[in-house]
This record gives structure tokens, sequence and C-alpha cells, in this order.
């Protein structure tokens, strides 16, 4: 997938925002890769924040959303992965900054 279409969709994902934490998937660090086959589906693998999140099925939702207005995406898959387990470490310095966790 060339560079400014993963920027794209990127941008797009940043306006999904985790309920829970009110932060943006992309700053939380929850989305680990993106990759696109030849017939335009997106394959979005990407975490929650824990494994027992009530809002799962509402952030996949929002993830197809997100990207549906993207000319050269005609599907999304979201695949929910829970390796390597997520931790603030893959948080932005925004999202850091807007929780106010400091390193």
């Amino acid at each position: 997938m060339e560079q400014e279409l993963k920027d794209n969709i990127m941008g797009a994902l940043e306006n999904v925002v985790d309920p829970e934490i009110g932060i943006d998937i992309v700053n939380l660090g929850l989305v680990y890769d993106l990759k696109m086959d030849d017939d335009g589906i997106l394959t979005v693998d990407m975490t929650l924040t824990s494994m027992g999140c009530p809002l799962a099925g509402v952030i996949v939702d929002q993830v197809q959303a997100a990207v549906k207005d993207i000319p050269e995406v005609n599907a999304t898959n979201v695949n929910i992965v829970w390796n390597p387990p997520w931790d603030k470490s893959r948080m932005s310095r925004y999202a850091k900054i807007a929780l106010g966790i400091h390193d």
C-alpha cells in the first residue's frame, strides 16, 4: 500500500475515539497494521485497551464507517488482536499529555 493512501486511512481512523478513554485509536496506538488487497479490501489489525472491552463492536463499526469514504477502500475487515499486548508505551505524546501520563 502506498504511503499516501496509508496516511489517508490513518487520518480517517483518527476520527474513531475510544469511548471509555476519549482519545482516538491512532494516538492510543491501538492500530497495529493496515493491509489492502488488489480488490480494495482493507484489513485493519488493531487491539483494544482491555480484553473485556464492552464497546468492541462499536469501535469496529466506527472503524468501518471512518474509512468508507476513501475511494480506494471497497470493504473493510477489522481483526481484533491481542498480541502484542497493548500498553501505554504505544500511545503518542499527544495521548499521554491528554491523559496526564508522564514517562
